[in-house]
């Protein structure tokens, strides 16, 4: 008998279990053994060919089994079993510093501001005028861009530049400290440079407010000496890598959902890149985003200060940076793991022989599709809106709204007459639905929902509706005395 630890995003289609007891003397074996468990998970490790997806990998203790014999790594009862599938990332190089450029002198006031860092012999004046002579490039102004642009604001890089197009949010006070209630509807790029020269009037601060793109990427990135990727989707995710390899700029990368977070530094030269760990993405609406999953406030507090650590440490040119070394963190055992990871020699950007020589269409990539221009009507089987759902209520139609969401969800908001099954659940309990009604999948969003209407679709039931947008759609259009979250 052995454990497979189970991942956040995984855990609904475990009974909310974090680890998992199974038998087998290999991998493959406790994989088969997990899935028959729990069938609902075999559609998010496997592929239809009954292959191993390549967003998920395995690990045996801190090695990964693609570099070990794949499903047939032979596996002890004190082997610890991880899946790792992506979330939306060793050698030390002391001596190796990011910044090959002119040093710029400390003024008085300077030295009296970053004293502590001077006092140490590891910083000292030399590695104070790098930071100084520093430009790091912040890929978001969110959860994980705050603490990581406060933190290098106050150590001293002399030009932080900051990538974002948002606006602020009430839900983002949260967790983006470098709002406040009065921001709320400006700029995230007017209120972060002010809080940021507030903190630090000695630096430079340039704002590029726009949607990163394959067309801008290489331009924005040139500039930099390194690359803080803070993004939340794995279209912009797989561009932040691929441009930094192209102009071998390193890139701090981190993550976070829920309670777990992870961390590296990917696309150094002889390091890995993202890639390497993810050759490619889930499917669309796979892996929950942190809008629709939710996250601990404090969590992108200690990630984004880990990728602040990891930058200071590569314009120094000291230490041991996360390169080859993949850390977790769960703030719920304040626990954190370190995997071993390799640079993959067949990889289609970074390997020996790349194939992507050039930046995509990171859309496609990820198989994101366009938003369709008009609503899709009820008659077309998939979809309708919160609209047209009201309008049949209010005809008597005989169908019955399906709740997806957690119970948790259900106490901020519900739509009366809903019947609740959360998603996790729903390979388990279809057969409490008749296969000849007619059912809405409701969710927050219309991500979660969709899935649970793919499912019910293939196992036979023909009169299945997704609720576009969700409830917070429906509380948009036809509720709004609900609150939403």
């Amino acid at each position: 008998m052995a454990k497979i630890l189970i991942p956040t995003p995984l855990r609904p289609y475990t009974d909310k279990q974090d680890a998992v007891d199974v038998s087998g003397a290999t991998v493959g074996e406790l994989l088969a053994d997990l899935t028959r468990k729990h069938s609902g998970l075999k559609a998010h490790l496997y592929n239809e060919q009954g292959k191993l997806r390549s967003f998920v990998n395995v690990y045996v203790n801190d090695e990964d089994i693609r570099y070990l014999q794949k499903e047939q790594t032979p596996v002890a009862a004190s082997d610890t079993v991880s899946i790792i599938p992506s979330v939306a990332g060793g050698a030390g190089v002391s001596g190796n510093a990011v910044v090959e450029k002119t040093e710029p002198q400390l003024t008085n006031d300077e030295v009296k501001r970053y004293s502590r860092h001077l006092i140490m012999p590891e910083v000292g004046v030399d590695g104070q005028r790098k930071l100084k002579a520093a430009k790091v490039l912040c890929i978001g102004a969110g959860g994980l861009g705050s603490p990581v642009a406060m933190y290098l604001a106050a150590a001293g890089v002399g030009t932080i530049g900051l990538v974002d197009f948002d606006v602020v949010d009430f839900s983002n006070l949260q967790r983006q400290i470098l709002h406040s209630t009065p921001d709320v509807g400006r700029p995230k790029l007017t209120s972060a440079k002010e809080k940021l020269h507030a903190l630090n009037p000695e630096i430079e601060i340039r704002t590029h407010e726009v949607a990163l793109s394959s067309q801008n990427a290489l331009q924005l990135f040139e500039p930099y000496d390194v690359i803080v990727d803070g993004t939340d989707n794995f279209p912009t995710r797989y561009l932040v890598n691929d441009a930094c390899v192209l102009l071998g700029k390193p890139n701090a990368y981190g993550s976070i959902f829920r309670f777990e977070g992870q961390a590296s530094v990917f696309a150094t030269k002889n390091g890995p890149c993202y890639r390497c760990l993810y050759p490619e993405p889930p499917p669309p609406g796979l892996v929950p985003s942190c809008a629709e999953g939710g996250v601990l406030g404090v969590l992108p507090g200690l990630i984004g200060v880990i990728q602040a650590t990891e930058t200071v440490k590569l314009i120094m040119g000291i230490g041991e940076p996360l390169i080859g070394r993949f850390l977790i963190y769960d703030a719920l055992r304040m626990r954190f793991r370190e995997l071993k990871l390799r640079k993959d020699p067949d990889c289609p950007v970074c390997g020996t022989h790349p194939t992507v020589t050039k930046l995509i269409d990171y859309e496609q990539f990820c198989g994101v599709a366009p938003a369709p221009p008009q609503p899709v009507a009820a008659g077309s089987g998939t979809e309708l809106t919160s609209l047209e759902l009201k309008q049949r209520l209010d005809r008597g139609d005989r169908l019955t709204i399906v709740d997806v969401r957690e119970p948790n969800e259900l106490q901020i908001n519900r739509i009366s007459g809903s019947l609740h099954i959360p998603l996790g659940d729903i390979p388990k309990r279809y057969n409490e639905l008749d296969p000849d009604a007619e059912y809405v999948m409701q969710c927050k969003s219309g991500v979660r929902s969709g899935k649970a209407a793919d499912f019910l679709r293939s196992v036979g039931f023909k009169h299945v509706l997704n609720l576009k947008g969700g409830i917070l759609d429906w509380i948009d259009k036809v509720d709004p005395s609900q609150p939403k979250y």
